[in-house]
């Protein structure tokens, strides 16, 4: 039986190669799954903000989009320029150095719309590059906060419009409005329905032949009436293209083309005669006094007509006076039955008498 000192000494030798095979094995761990190099020296550099951006000690640091560093520290700088306003402290690997030239820029940027902040360093192009401890120079984003101010808006307004085009979809699913009551009311869709059914029949009913449009579409005699005009009126154009008949003539006789453009000259002279108050019909156009006689008859006349319209004459007072309207009424009646009885016995009226001396 063993003695309790080598017990001891044999579970010491096994707790120290399992507190060994841990040590290693977190090392081994961190060598595989971290982001930064166990044995890599690391240098500071520094950049100046207007505004931290809620960066914290801790966020990565990128080259072009490549982890090279975190973030040590973020501190108020205490310098009065406003692009200066907060000194961030970055830790770098040495190394990495060399491919960071003194032009570039450094710039704050997001993993996503709610993710955590970094800074991203844009790569310049010179020849020099960033010794340990320098600084390098940061983007002015007081324009991408504007940017994204706008965006609010912009977002804002297409939230208003999604709102509005929901509410819109909402009343059409509860049938409201002309395209509601199409998608749900069961009447306007079988009146739709039957409105096909119709057209179908109608369609069958014109493939069959019958109906005017019917025969119109295969009715050989139709077609053949069809084509025989349209050739009719080819030849009727080929006519005229070729000078015959009165609207050929019209449109090819040179000597036509002269006596319309001398009609139209001598129509533009008997214009211009008009407007120089030429002629009778230029002096009624252009003459004054005899625009005011007939201004002066015209008058004349409208008072005769007021004078006929008051009773005044014998014309007045056949218009206004029934008296003499009944009395001549009487004796146009009169003169009918005179007329009348003539014609019954003319032998009263006419007379004949001899008398021998």
């Amino acid at each position: 039986m063993p003695s309790a000192k080598r017990v001891r000494w044999a579970q010491l030798k096994v707790g120290i190669m399992a507190a060994v095979a841990l040590l290693l094995l977190a090392i081994l761990v961190f060598l595989l799954t971290g982001e930064r190099r166990f044995f890599a020296e690391r240098v500071k550099i520094y950049t100046y903000l207007d505004d931290s951006y809620a960066i914290t000690p801790g966020s990565p640091v990128r080259l072009n989009g490549i982890l090279i560093g975190e973030i040590r520290s973020v501190t108020l700088s205490g310098e009065a320029d406003p692009n200066r306003v907060v000194r961030v402290e970055m830790e770098v690997d040495r190394e990495t150095l060399r491919g960071i030239p003194t032009d570039s820029i450094a710039t704050v940027a997001a993993l996503n719309v709610l993710g955590a902040k970094y800074i991203n360093i844009k790569r310049g192009r010179a020849q020099a590059t960033v010794e340990p401890g320098g600084e390098i120079a940061s983007l002015d984003t007081r324009g991408f906060e504007e940017v994204v101010a706008s965006g609010y808006e912009v977002m804002t307004a297409v939230r208003g419009l999604v709102k509005r085009a929901s509410d819109i979809i909402e009343d059409v699913e509860a049938g409201k409005g002309s395209i509601g009551k199409l998608l749900t009311d069961e009447s306007l869709y079988n009146n739709l329905n039957g409105t096909v059914a119709e057209a179908r029949k109608i369609t069958e009913a014109l493939n069959r032949g019958e109906g005017t449009i019917g025969k119109l579409l295969y009715d050989e005699g139709v077609y053949n009436d069809v084509r025989a005009t349209v050739a009719r009126v080819d030849r009727l154009i080929e006519e005229i293209e070729g000078g015959q008949g009165t609207a050929g003539k019209f449109l090819k006789d040179p000597a036509v083309y002269d006596e319309l453009r001398s009609t139209i000259g001598e129509a533009r002279k008997l214009i211009a005669g008009l407007n120089e108050g030429r002629g009778t019909a230029g002096k009624l156009l252009k003459d004054e006094e005899l625009h005011r006689q007939i201004a002066r008859v015209v008058e004349r006349l409208d008072q005769t007509l007021e004078k006929v319209n008051t009773g005044e004459g014998t014309l007045g007072q056949l218009l206004v006076n029934p008296q003499l309207y009944e009395s001549l009424n009487g004796t146009t009646r009169e003169m009918h039955e005179l007329m009348k009885d003539f014609r019954a016995n003319p032998k009263k009226f006419l007379r004949i008498k001899l008398a021998l001396f």
